[in-house]
């Protein structure tokens, strides 16, 4: 049976890809800092102490290690952008030396593929209109852009045909949450239906189940076509207009809703590299499905 690590697997994004990877047949290990409580997942998995520390030795979690899954990510709560605090050295050391760090113990361990999860806020600023690509020129604009590129680029030099790797630059992910934990819009929802008013914003969303699917992808494409690359992951540009009058039609609440957002397609992320190998998004009938599900929970 093929052995996965997750680090961060408990994280919001990181729990879908254990799930996808335990309903796909394979053995994970959750990497992280404290071990995960009985039941979180649906199956059982398996644990190895994990820390974002540069100066640590962690082969030992790396034993027998099949395949990389790298979600983790040392932020204060709830940022990413701004997520350093007022600690930008220790920030970086561990999220950007702290993660070369476990990349080069992967490697020397054996371990055949590793898979970053990386960030649309690798491109930074970009001129209105533009659709980002892969071959965008990257200018991130902010600390956690900087260190989620410096980690692409280190991970890719590391690229061999024994060592499998790929970047997926993921954005916007929703869905339900692990149980006992608050969903992504759930503070959103619960403004609207208490009748507060709600600023008009819009940006990229991509399902957790559709991101978990292309990591799994990841581990099984010929690595040919994935060795060294980036990969846009992304499916909607969705305005809280558009999302907030799902509510209405799942909760029957009439308040009204913040103005449509009717400026051009900024920021949105091109994925046919990675729909050309082979990946279909939900769309909106899987936003649609998970707003009911969301607000009938």
């Amino acid at each position: 049976m093929t052995q996965a690590l997750v680090s961060g697997g408990t994280g919001q994004v990181g729990s879908f890809i254990v799930e996808e990877l335990l309903g796909q047949g394979y053995q994970v290990t959750i990497g992280g800092r404290t071990r995960p409580a009985d039941g979180v997942f649906s199956k059982p998995v398996s644990f190895a102490p994990l820390t974002l520390d540069p100066d640590l030795d962690q082969a030992a979690a790396f034993n027998g290690i099949d395949h990389f899954i790298h979600a983790a990510f040392d932020h204060l709560p709830g940022k990413y952008r701004g997520g350093e605090g007022d600690d930008p050295d220790g920030f970086r050391a561990r999220n950007l030396d702290g993660t070369v760090r476990l990349f080069e113990t992967a490697r020397q361990s054996g371990v055949k593929r590793c898979v970053f999860l990386s960030s649309r806020a690798v491109y930074g600023p970009q001129p209105e209109g533009i659709w980002l690509n892969e071959e965008t020129a990257p200018h991130p604009d902010t600390l956690y852009g900087t260190v989620k590129l410096a980690a692409e680029q280190a991970l890719a030099a590391l690229a061999r045909p024994d060592f499998v790797t790929s970047s997926l630059r993921i954005t916007g992910v929703y869905g339900a949450a692990r149980p006992g934990m608050p969903h992504k819009w759930q503070m959103l929802f619960s403004d609207y239906l208490a009748g507060h008013a709600v600023k008009p914003r819009r940006g990229t969303e991509v399902h957790g189940r559709d991101a978990a699917q292309a990591v799994q992808m990841m581990l099984e494409l010929q690595p040919g076509v994935i060795n060294g690359l980036a990969f846009n992951v992304s499916d909607l540009l969705l305005g809280r207009h558009d999302l907030l009058k799902l509510v209405q039609a799942a909760t029957g609440c009439m308040h009204p809703l913040p103005a449509p957002v009717t400026c051009s397609a900024q920021g949105m992320m091109d994925t046919g590299r990675l729909r050309g190998l082979g990946w279909t998004p939900g769309g909106t009938e899987l936003l649609e499905k998970t707003v009911r599900s969301l607000c009938s929970g």
